[in-house]
């Protein structure tokens, strides 16, 4: 399983939003092996929010060969055609690094503050899906041809985030390259039996399996475990609105040791990336996973 690294777009340790601190993140990431780093879309959120494709293009020149995924992008709110417009230049300028996930949107703010009603979000991304793939891959869009077209052979990959719902992953199957699920709303064994269903999807939609990857895991490794409690409890849970108890389990929050089991759980239930989340002190928790955790991975 590849790791990823979600790029610091809040600042949950009091270490401010700033070009730098981008650019260190993307260069640590280049430096350590990783695959990817990602960037999430919000319009509102509960902390300062820096805008997803904004923060990717921005460290574009520092990440060498990594992929730039959207963790996801909501053409919901942004429109298809923009979103579209905006990852076709990422493409170009990154020389075909780019993978688009994208997803309706969680929060009833973002999707309001656009006119989107929250009940039709899930209609409008059936819509906005079946036309981002076509553009992705340099078909005609309304209007004509969006140029400059994708740069990767094959075009743009789109990724469809679902929580694993029937609904999700008949999307999923009908036009993804790839599901995206959330690291904040499952677990290994419920992912486990989102993997079977998706795959009577695919057979059923005449398509071959496709890869799964996992977004938002939160990451603070510590063998404190008041430590990590702390972190859970003072700094994530408000910050994202969630339930302290039910987050332990699902973040890479605390001893190595829990970030790896975790890490391989997912990986047996056929995980191919997992995007990292440090929750502050960036550089440093993605050094400490590759010391601490990759190690007992292997």
């Amino acid at each position: 399983m590849e790791l990823g690294v979600h790029l610091p777009q809040v600042d949950l340790g009091g270490e401010g939003l700033s070009l730098e601190r981008l650019t260190e993140v993307a260069r640590a990431a280049r430096e350590g092996g990783y695959a990817a780093v990602s960037a999430n879309d919000h319009v509102h959120f509960g902390v300062p929010w820096l805008d997803g494709p904004t923060a990717l293009a921005a460290v574009v020149e520092h990440t060498g060969d990594l992929e730039l995924a959207t963790t996801v992008a909501l053409p919901t709110v942004r429109g298809p055609l923009p979103l579209a417009k905006a990852l076709l230049a990422l493409d170009v300028l990154s020389g075909g690094r780019v993978v688009a996930g994208v997803g309706a949107g969680s929060s009833r703010h973002d999707l309001a503050s656009v006119g989107v009603d929250f009940d039709d979000r899930w209609r409008r991304l059936d819509d906005d899906a079946s036309l981002l793939r076509r553009v992705l891959r340099g078909d005609p869009a309304p209007g004509g041809r969006l140029d400059p077209g994708p740069v990767r052979p094959g075009g743009v990959p789109l990724w469809l985030a679902s929580w694993g719902s029937p609904a999700g992953l008949r999307r999923v199957a009908r036009w993804g390259d790839g599901w995206l699920a959330s690291a904040m709303h499952t677990d290994p064994g419920r992912l486990a039996d989102g993997r079977l269903l998706l795959r009577d999807e695919l057979a059923a939609a005449g398509r071959g399996d496709l890869p799964v990857a996992v977004a938002t895991a939160w990451t603070w490794v510590t063998e404190d475990r008041a430590e990590a409690e702390r972190v859970v409890r003072d700094r994530l849970a408000p910050a994202l609105g969630a339930d302290a108890d039910a987050l332990h389990s699902r973040v890479c929050v605390g001893p190595a040791g829990h970030c790896a089991d975790l890490l391989a759980a997912y990986a047996e239930a056929g995980v191919t990336r997992t995007y990292l989340w440090p929750v502050a002190d960036d550089v440093r928790q993605l050094a400490l996973v590759s010391e601490h955790v990759l190690p007992r991975l292997a």
